[in-house]
This record gives structure tokens, C-alpha cells and sequence, in this order.
């Protein structure tokens, strides 16, 4: 049997340079209208047993060279548990190898596990049936697909989630996954306790055109969403246009990025430092947020992150800026790696779904912790 690959699908993204028996070269599409390229997926086709080896060329100008060291391709046979194949990243020739034995035949190789278009209406159809939850579409995107939110609590404290500006992050909706299941959950007292004092407004994926495309960072426009947050236009942004105006009703108390860090090896959160309208007690609560989360799990810690903006020089068009600025909330971005946490690696998943789900779970348990205090 011949080796064939396919990337004609949901948030597929690969060209294919050339075949040759059990290996071959290939190369990542660029974002539409955009020089961002990073995310891949696609599936081969084989003999059962053949022992794959798969070349990503022309690395050297992705969005984040840094990102394939120590890196290893998520692949999965059964479409249900990604693991880990073995990859090895040659800095000098821009080339990323894959070496994979394909027991099956079939075998799916992504830059992260994928959160697909069709689990993402899954997620908000069950979340939507739930007692309590509110469905509400925030507006259309440039290809016409529906910017979901879900909302339920009957609190004053008004609580923003929101994930996958960037779409290739596809870890932020795994993440997503997690905090609507703890949320819905009628016995669970963390998320009793926050639907009793807070009302929560969850957007699970900011960017489904991207998703769907196969791209790393921008929307179907070419546009790079979380740069968009202090002048978004219908043009250009109307994802960020219509959530901003939401959060412009609700006002913002509480909120949450959720990304995926290409090149740190370890879960980490980036504040607001360098607004205009900061203050030490603004800042401290996102610091003790920060303490208490590492504290609850050793899946995240402190040491590695970016670094902090000086005075005066926060970048308000990143939302967690504008959202500190705007609203005197504490505002997060949460980052999680597509490699593994180096920390507590897992070697055969790395970083994973079920860390993801995981993570969720604890970063709204630290919320509850401190809800009176935000």
C-alpha cells in the first residue's frame, strides 16, 4: 500500500512535498492572509506496522522556532488518546522529524490534540441543556459561524472565561471542557459556591473560523485576535468586537485568557503589570490567586513566564491588559505548553487533554477560595 496523507478536514493543516516509500517531506500552510504558521495535522495511510518517518521543512521561519526543541508530535490511531511520537528537531536545516510505527494503518499527527469544530457544538449543546445555563450568541464571525457563550449564577461578581483567540491552541477548549463540566455540575460545592455569587459568562472558543481552517494564531481574516482589544472593528474583528461589547454590559470582575505557550515547558499565568491604572491591590490579588494555584497543583508553578511590563507600558490591545484597565478586574492569561510540563513530565502523553480538564478543575477551586476578596 502507498503512503497517502490528507489534511482535507476539520482544522487540517499540511502540504505535501513528496513521498518516498516509508517517509516523506512535507510543510506547514500558512495562516490566510498572514505569515503565522505553526499548527499541523493531518492523517497517514500505510501498511499496518510500517514505521513512519515524517519531515516538517521550512521551520526555521515559523511563528516560534523555539517551540520544536524538545518537542514531540501528538499522534493518535484510535482518534480517542493522543500520545507522544517520538521527534527529533534539527535546528540548522529547519526540520522537525516524526518517527512513528503505525500498528493500524491509519495514524492522525497534530500539533497539540485537537479540539474539533464538531466537539465544540457538543460542548455547548450539553452545557446549554444544563439547569441554570443560559445559551446566547454574542455575534457571527467573518465566516458566518456563531461566537458562543454560555452563562449561568446568580451572583453580582461578574466572571469572564474565555479561550482560543489563538486557534492553534487547541489545549484552551480541552481546558474549557473541564471548567463547563465542573461548572454544571449541581454537587459540586466549588461551582455551587460560584454560581451562588458570581455570574459566568463563558466564551469556549473566540476564533472558530481559525479552528476550522488549520490555522496557529489568526482569525479567517488574517488577523491576530489578542491584538485587537483596544479598537476592534466589524472589519477586521467582529469576534472581539462582540465580546467586548458584552463584557461592556456586564461589567468585568474576574477574567480569564486560556492559551498555549509554544516554546515554556511548564504551566504558568501572565498578569497586568503596566497598566495605567494599576494599583498594589489590584495586583495582589492576582498575585495570591497565582500562589494559592500553585499551592493546589504541581502542574503549575511560578519560576518560568514571561516577563513583567514595566509602568506604564502594558500593551492594551492583549485583553488581560485592556480587561485590567478597563474594568479594574483581575485579569489572567492562563498558558499552558504544547510540549510537556518539564516540571512533571509525562513522557508518553506530555502535556495532555486530561491535564487540561484537570487544570480547569483547580483553577476554579482557587476562584471559589477567593471569590469574596475579588
Amino acid at each position: 500500500m502507498t503512503l497517502q496523507i490528507t489534511s482535507a478536514f476539520d482544522s487540517g493543516n499540511i502540504i505535501v512535498e513528496s513521498i518516498n516509500g516509508d517517509s516523506a517531506s512535507l510543510r506547514i500552510a500558512k495562516d490566510h492572509q498572514s505569515d503565522f504558521y505553526q499548527w499541523f495535522h493531518f492523517r497517514v495511510t500505510c501498511e499496518p506496522g510500517t514505521t513512519l518517518k515524517l519531515a516538517i521543512t521550512d521551520l526555521a521561519d515559523s511563528a516560534y522556532p523555539g517551540g520544536w526543541q524538545n518537542y514531540d508530535a501528538a499522534v493518535t490511531e484510535d482518534r480517542m488518546e493522543w500520545l507522544r511520537a517520538p521527534s527529533s528537531w534539527d535546528k540548522d536545516a529547519g526540520t522537525l522529524t516524526i518517527q512513528w510505527e503505525c500498528e493500524s494503518g491509519s495514524a492522525w499527527f497534530a500539533y497539540f490534540a485537537p479540539y474539533s469544530y464538531e466537539r465544540h457544538q457538543n460542548l455547548v449543546a450539553d452545557a446549554a441543556s444544563c439547569e441554570g445555563v443560559t445559551y446566547r450568541q454574542l455575534g457571527t464571525t467573518g465566516d458566518g459561524r456563531p461566537v458562543d457563550c454560555l452563562e449561568m449564577g446568580e451572583g453580582e461578581k461578574q466572571v469572564w472565561l474565555y479561550a482560543r483567540q489563538h486557534p492553534g491552541e487547541s489545549m484552551a477548549e480541552w481546558w474549557m471542557e473541564g471548567a463547563l463540566a465542573k461548572l454544571t455540575d449541581p454537587a459540586d460545592p466549588h461551582a455551587r459556591l460560584l454560581r451562588q455569587k458570581c455570574r459566568i459568562h463563558v466564551v469556549p472558543n473566540m476564533n472558530p473560523d481559525g479552528s476550522v481552517r488549520g490555522h496557529l494564531r489568526t482569525n479567517g481574516k488574517g488577523v491576530n485576535l489578542n491584538r485587537e482589544w483596544h479598537e476592534p472593528s466589524e472589519e477586521r474583528s467582529p469576534e472581539i468586537l462582540c465580546v467586548r461589547n458584552a463584557m461592556d454590559e456586564s461589567g468585568v470582575d474576574f477574567a480569564m485568557d486560556v492559551h498555549g505557550d509554544e516554546a515554556i515547558a511548564a504551566v504558568f499565568l501572565a498578569g497586568f503589570e503596566g497598566i495605567e491604572n494599576w494599583t498594589d491591590e489590584l495586583g495582589d490579588k492576582f498575585y495570591r490567586y497565582q500562589d494559592l494555584l500553585s499551592q493546589r497543583t504541581p502542574d503549575f508553578q511560578k519560576e518560568l513566564g514571561y516577563p513583567k511590563s514595566k509602568p506604564g507600558t502594558a500593551n492594551l490591545t492583549i485583553s488581560t491588559n485592556q480587561i485590567a484597565q478597563r474594568f479594574g478586574a483581575v485579569s489572567m492569561t492562563l498558558e499552558m505548553p504544547f510540549k510537556d510540563n518539564q516540571f512533571l513530565p509525562d513522557k508518553q502523553r506530555g502535556w495532555s487533554p486530561e491535564r487540561c480538564i484537570r487544570l480547569a478543575d483547580d483553577c476554579l477551586a482557587v476562584l471559589a477560595e477567593m471569590i469574596d476578596e475579588i
